[in-house]
């Protein structure tokens, strides 16, 4: 429950309804208030001619004087009329003369005629409000009209519209009312607007809740688990990222558990190959102990080279592992320069051609005139091209060709090695740059060598940016071949 009650549906609504009472009390405030200034307004306009009347009807002005005998009489007449009035007489200053009733006591002396001028100068006054003697800083609606004595103003009246009695009945009344209409109008809004706002907030927050369950899956393991959202908008463009974000979590995993198969493979494979050589090593030092005094020199000379012959192999193996390990973990970074393909592939003929002339094999290299300066990494260039033609060499049988070929392209010089061997497996081949691949290619490519040759090919012409190719025959023959950029 605690857990539910912290959700952001809760939030959320427990927020909304906060405001939705903030906004009721406001609203409620300004009901009242519009609804007493309306009533003072329609008080003020109904009552606007009432002063004007009383002193029309019952001329409080005798022998130049203000009669306040009389206006005590209008005062009594009118109260029976309209018992919510109050009057004042003001000089020209807004000093009060008199006031009717005369017991009642005042809190001011004078009254501000600015509002009193501009009632009088108007015939229809706009809604206006002026001070009320019997309070300090409260404001009341009025009635007011010229005292003049042979056409010469010399004073006003002035007729409070809300006596004290009347604004006490009126705020008691008002109280009640604005608390019922209030509370009822509250009441009603807050659950009308509870009941839409949690239904709205239950439908708006449901793409949030299909975020956070699927989210949880594939953090407890369910690596398919993706967002399925039908919406647009930010909530989209998360479940978006999330999406993509664990379509790359799970394709690192599959690449991890696929490493680490390749790994595994890679030490029995590796075991297996320093087993042998150190095997051999082994047995014949044991037999030149062993046999010291009764070995001849030749085959003492024999055994010598089977041990020299597989240190060799298995200094080859460490090497190969080594490098290979470097350019997979990004450690080898080329150093392209400009260099001549051509004098390259001559040196690496040169080298060859003893080796191929001792099997037998036709060793050829066909360089076209002035081929243009290649970029790349020339060591590097050099190993694959070493890799390649003692694969070529290693697996073409006697009387059988190996080449090398340079073919100009518009931006490149194609790299050819062929041979006339052994050929590939049609199924084999997509597999033959994978360290130690499966099948009749791992023996095949294993014989004198660790078989990694190829594997590290691929890896430095990566590195390079550079796609190898290839295509073969079973029985007929191998073409491997790779661009160079030019100058």
């Amino acid at each position: 429950m605690k857990k539910f009650l912290r959700s952001l549906y809760w939030k959320i609504s427990a927020t909304f309804l906060a405001i939705l009472i903030v906004l009721s009390v406001v609203y409620i405030y300004i009901i009242a208030f519009s609804a007493d200034m309306y009533f003072q307004e329609a008080n003020q306009r109904l009552s606007t001619p009432i002063a004007q009347r009383l002193i029309n009807h019952y001329q409080p002005v005798v022998d130049h004087r203000i009669d306040t005998v009389r206006l005590e009489e209008i005062f009594t007449i009118q109260k029976l009329f309209n018992p919510s009035i109050e009057v004042y007489v003001l000089d020209t200053s807004g000093t009060i003369i008199s006031h009717c009733p005369s017991n009642t006591k005042i809190c001011k002396m004078s009254v501000t005629l600015l509002p009193v001028k501009q009632f009088v100068s108007v015939q229809k006054p706009e809604f206006l409000m002026g001070d009320d003697p019997k309070y300090d800083m409260v404001k009341k609606t009025f009635s007011a009209a010229e005292l003049k004595d042979d056409g010469r103003v010399i004073g006003y009246l002035y007729v409070v519209l809300g006596s004290e009695e009347f604004d006490n009945n009126f705020k008691m009344l008002a109280g009640s009312y604005i608390l019922t209409i209030g509370t009822r109008s509250m009441t009603i809004t807050l659950f009308a607007a509870a009941i839409i706002g949690l239904i709205a907030l239950l439908f708006i927050t449901k793409n949030l809740r299909t975020i956070v369950r699927t989210v949880r899956d594939f953090q407890q393991g369910d690596h398919q688990a993706r967002i399925q959202l039908s919406s647009t908008g930010e909530l989209n463009e998360l479940a978006t990222s999330f999406n993509e974000m664990a379509d790359t979590i799970v394709s690192n995993i599959e690449e991890m558990k696929t490493m680490d198969n390749l790994r595994r493979e890679l030490v029995a494979n590796v075991s297996h190959d320093l087993r042998t050589p150190l095997a051999t090593i082994h047995g014949y030092i044991e037999t030149l102990l062993i046999k010291s005094e009764s070995l001849s020199p030749n085959e003492r000379e024999k055994y010598l080279k089977t041990v020299l012959s597989s240190t060799e192999r298995l200094r080859n193996l460490v090497e190969e592992l080594f490098e290979l390990s470097k350019l997979e973990a990004k450690q080898t970074r080329p150093d392209p320069e400009p260099f001549s393909i051509t004098e390259l592939v001559q040196d690496i003929g040169q080298k060859y051609l003893i080796i191929a002339e001792q099997k037998g094999i036709r060793f050829r290299c066909i360089l076209p005139r002035d081929l243009p300066l290649t970029l790349a990494d020339i060591a590097l260039i050099d190993r694959v091209i070493q890799n390649l033609v003692d694969n070529a060499i290693k697996f073409t049988p006697s009387g059988g060709t190996v080449t090398i070929e340079l073919q100009r392209q518009a931006q490149s010089v194609d790299v050819v090695i062929s041979d006339t061997g052994e050929g590939i497996a049609e199924d084999d081949v997509p597999h033959i740059f994978d360290r130690y691949n499966k099948g009749s290619q791992k023996n095949m490519f294993q014989n004198d060598g660790a078989g990694l040759g190829l594997a590290i090919v691929k890896k430095i012409l990566e590195v390079h940016n550079i796609s190898i190719s290839v295509t073969s025959k079973k029985g007929e023959g191998t073409t491997f071949s790779f661009p160079l950029p030019v100058m």
